[in-house]
């Protein structure tokens, strides 16, 4: 029983001490640079938002893609034809990289922000109080911003 209660002891011990000296990494999330960037990007986007007509008339032209950037459930479920998939999450330059090997092509992206009549397959992240009798004005989640 000694033996027990010294082990446990020196257990407990050993992992509080170890959680006191180690420091956790710094996140890689700067939020201070992100709002620098957002004037800036704001103004990219600005003048590359289309309409569906265009979007439509773009995604005929060669050396253009159609990027569709949802889960891979919902875009096994209902997609643009010829659009190909990477989730939002999968980002990265290799990953893009991969897909799109030549720097010129212009790249159409579409997710669940683009479109309102079919909520099931392309789900808004719109969030209503559940005081919608108040007439309290919906709440938009951050990534419900159109792309």
């Amino acid at each position: 029983m000694k033996t027990k209660l010294l082990t446990a002891l020196f257990v407990s011990s050993a992992y509080l001490s170890y959680g006191q000296n180690t420091l956790l990494p710094k996140a890689l999330v700067d939020f201070d640079a992100y709002e620098k960037l957002v004037p800036e990007v704001k103004a990219h986007r600005k003048c590359r938002l289309i309409d569906l007509e265009t979007f439509l008339k773009m995604s005929k032209e060669n050396g253009t893609i159609i990027l569709d950037t949802r889960s891979d459930s919902l875009f096994n479920r209902k997609h643009i034809k010829g659009a190909i998939h990477l989730n939002f999450s999968d980002f990265t330059q290799a990953n893009l990289l991969r897909e799109i090997q030549n720097p010129e092509t212009r790249i159409l992206i579409y997710c669940n922000n683009n479109f309102s009549d079919d909520q099931i397959n392309f789900a808004s992240k719109l969030v209503l109080p559940a005081m919608v009798k108040k007439k309290i004005k919906p709440i938009t989640l951050a990534l419900n911003i159109p792309t």
